[in-house]
């Protein structure tokens, strides 16, 4: 089982930032090598979930959290297209909110292969 782990200071959102991005409907997403200092043995993901506070109250903000967190665990579940040793920040889309789960999932399971071409 891989553990999700998210970035937890400024300092490491900034250094993601400067990294490469790739944009589609439904979020943004930067990448770049692991920031983080990872213990060979564990298997955990770095990546974190952002929300602008203009999109919406709380509850939609979650709500958005909620869908693409579900799309990148099955993503892990299912194939080996999610390369662990890279740090991941998405930011979120309005557009989330009111689209299909199954829509979503297409989406980034088509953003990670193509990260996974570009490393390679």
């Amino acid at each position: 089982m891989i553990r999700i782990q998210s970035l937890n200071n400024s300092s490491q959102f900034q250094e993601i930032l400067k990294k490469k991005k790739l944009n589609n409907n439904y979020f943004t997403i930067y990448f770049g090598k692991n920031i983080l200092d990872k213990k060979k043995n564990t298997k955990s993901l770095n990546i974190s979930f952002v929300i602008k506070k203009k999109i919406g109250g709380a509850v939609k903000r979650n709500k958005i959290k909620r869908k693409l967190k579900s799309a990148v665990q099955k993503i892990l579940a299912n194939d080996d297209a999610v390369n662990l040793n890279y740090t991941y920040l998405i930011f979120g889309k309005e557009r989330v909110y009111s689209e299909k789960f199954s829509a979503i999932f297409n989406e980034t399971s088509e953003i990670f292969n193509k990260i996974k071409k570009l490393n390679h």
